[in-house]
């Protein structure tokens, strides 16, 4: 049944034999990532049956409120990963500090960082969610990993990736030689490779934003979408769809399939945050996977990868997608004149005055 098509482990195998040296521990956590995906996969399917939607009465690292399969999630997660003698650690976005090995497990050679459901705030209306993931090299091998172990640029990622429960579930993976798509046959509880060397056209035409907050955005930010948002007649020459599904899988997986661009910028809504989304568990591994399909992934000012972390929790303005539109908005923020922008759409004078 299998034989015309390429599963996960196939592909990993054949990866694995460009390196004579490999040990199989690296092809081994990305398939104990993938069992989590697909426990998670059955567990949301469920949904209200098993009585697991609804939020806790408790808080994560963010101080936000954790919804039921949040909890479930990040437990199964742990559990399909701790024991497996691959890791010298975990940190998730739902954990204040990583997750040790326990001590009746070996320790191995890489660090795995993850987001166990996001998007969970979407679970309540059966809105597409996702579980992201991150993996670095352990920095002192088979020992215990250290909180600061984590504090490691995107480009020292060896993989990266997403699972997206949708109408189907789907697995998307780079390991720095392109990004791919695998999809889950049911039937046969395995991932298949549906969408190979996966590539984001260069030029977009649809945005994703949350224009509710317009108000708060820097010039740069307000340019660029005023601007798309003036259609042919504007200086774009041409229109835009807007997109906003506030679930960050489901935007990244959009623009894998067909091209576009998201912004969740940094914003004066907040001044004490740099940012909304986490630099580690959300940004590097998104950035990665845009990357190898040939996009961008940007904070407005530099390139994400390039971030040295100084927190386990850190926030920052994340932009990416097709090249030539995060290429624009970086201009933009470089651009001196801009800071005097005063966002004609929507100022005083714009298009939605008041008729006098």
């Amino acid at each position: 049944m299998l034989a015309d098509r390429k599963t996960l482990t196939d592909y990993l195998i054949e990866e694995r034999r460009r390196y004579p040296q490999a040990t199989g521990d690296f092809n081994a956590l990305v398939l104990d990532v993938a069992i989590a995906c697909k426990i998670i996969a059955r567990r949301l399917a469920h949904g209200a049956l098993q009585q697991v939607l609804g939020a806790t009465s408790m808080q994560n690292a963010q101080g936000e409120t954790q919804q039921k399969l949040d909890v479930v999630a990040n437990d199964i997660f742990l559990s399909a990963n701790e024991g497996g003698g691959h890791l010298a650690g975990l940190a998730s976005e739902e954990m204040d500090a990583p997750a040790a090995i326990p001590e009746r497990y070996p320790k191995g050679r890489y660090l795995l960082l993850f987001d166990p459901l996001d998007g969970s705030s979407n679970l309540d209306v059966n809105v597409s969610v996702g579980s992201i993931f991150s993996v670095l090299r352990a920095l002192r091998p088979g020992e215990a990993a250290a909180p600061d172990d984590f504090l490691q640029p995107g480009t020292q990622q060896v993989c990266a990736g997403y699972a997206i429960y949708g109408p189907s579930t789907m697995f998307v993976l780079t390991i720095g030689r392109g990004t791919h798509a695998f999809t889950l046959d049911p039937d046969l509880g395995e991932f298949i490779l549906t969408h190979p060397d996966i590539k984001v056209p260069a030029a977009a035409g649809e945005f994703a934003i949350n224009v509710s907050n317009h108000r708060f955005w820097e010039p740069a930010v307000r340019r660029y979408v005023d601007e798309c948002l003036a259609g042919k007649s504007g200086p774009r020459g041409r229109d835009f769809n807007m997109r906003w599904i506030a679930s960050l899988v489901a935007e990244a997986h959009r623009i894998l399939m067909r091209g576009g661009v998201f912004l969740y910028p940094r914003d004066s809504k907040d001044p004490t945050k740099a940012g909304r989304l986490r630099l580690l568990y959300e940004a590097n591994p998104v950035a990665f996977l845009m990357e190898q399909a040939g996009g961008r992934a940007s904070t407005g000012r530099e390139r994400i990868s390039d971030i040295v972390p100084s927190e386990l929790h850190q926030r920052i303005p994340f932009i990416f997608g097709a090249s030539e539109e995060v290429d624009l908005i970086e201009r933009y923020h470089l651009d001196p004149a801009v800071s005097e922008y005063d966002a004609p759409l929507f100022g005083a004078r714009g298009l939605f005055r008041a008729a006098t």
